[in-house]
């Protein structure tokens, strides 16, 4: 995302500010809320020396769209990594719906990381959006967040999940889905540049994951087929240190 893509989503976020204010409102009180996956929030795919992993993150890793976390992001990432690794997965999730990076790092992660894990996948950053935090204090939230992992579990590799491309939502009417797709990948931008620390990657995610026929009912998460394709994306960009 170049400065000027960056100053283009500020600009249609102010310009159009009353009509985004309205249809947010609208897409509140029309779309469906759907629950959280339901199930053990741990699990584990069978196999030799098995890969103790860990995703953190927003409603996508709650597994809103998902009956279970099996069909959801984590369970399905368990399930490929397994296949190409060759090795047994040990899972667990720490989501919550509607939580932002910061909420994230100050509500979730101690908890999350109070047993080791040798891989930490963070999928965040529609909530973020949508709030209209600023690509630098996005990106500020997610480097505490990773600096405070490693603290926790040590120089772990972490995979950052890039943010969703809510320009392509269903559920998002014009122009509200245009100003959120700027902002969403002007806030990817900012988050990809943390690739440059040592043991972080960063995955887009595909346009592909956002086919409409993909989605849950309600327009705005994944169902199991996207989180299978996603998860697909994910496992492909894994590099076990």
């Amino acid at each position: 995302m170049s400065t000027s893509r960056a100053f283009l989503a500020v600009a249609a976020t102010v310009g159009l500010a009353p009509v985004l204010v309205a249809q947010g409102l609208r897409v509140r009180r029309t779309t469906p809320r759907l629950p959280g996956a339901s199930g053990p929030l741990t699990g584990s795919v069978a196999g030799p020396d098995p890969v103790r992993l860990l995703v953190i993150g927003e409603s996508t890793v709650d597994g809103v769209g998902a009956e279970t976390h099996e069909e959801a992001l984590t369970g399905q990432l368990a399930s490929v990594l397994a296949g190409r690794l060759g090795r047994g997965i040990s899972w667990r999730v720490a989501g919550r719906t509607g939580a932002n990076a910061r909420t994230v790092r100050a509500e979730l992660l101690d908890e999350a990381c109070r047993e080791p894990a040798d891989l930490v996948v963070v999928a965040l950053g529609v909530n973020d959006t949508i709030e209209m935090r600023s690509p630098g204090r996005y990106r500020r939230d997610l480097l505490a967040l990773v600096v405070a992992a490693r603290r926790a579990l040590g120089p772990v590799p972490v995979l950052l999940a890039g943010v969703p491309p809510l320009g392509a939502f269903p559920s998002l009417p014009q122009p509200l889905r245009l100003v959120l797709g700027l902002r969403g990948e002007a806030l990817d931008a900012a988050a990809a540049t943390l690739a440059a620390l040592p043991g972080v990657t960063h995955c887009p995610v595909p346009r592909e994951v956002v086919d409409p026929e993909l989605f849950a009912t309600d327009g705005f998460h994944p169902g199991p087929a996207g989180y299978r394709l996603w998860a697909g994306k994910l496992a492909e960009a894994v590099a076990l240190v």
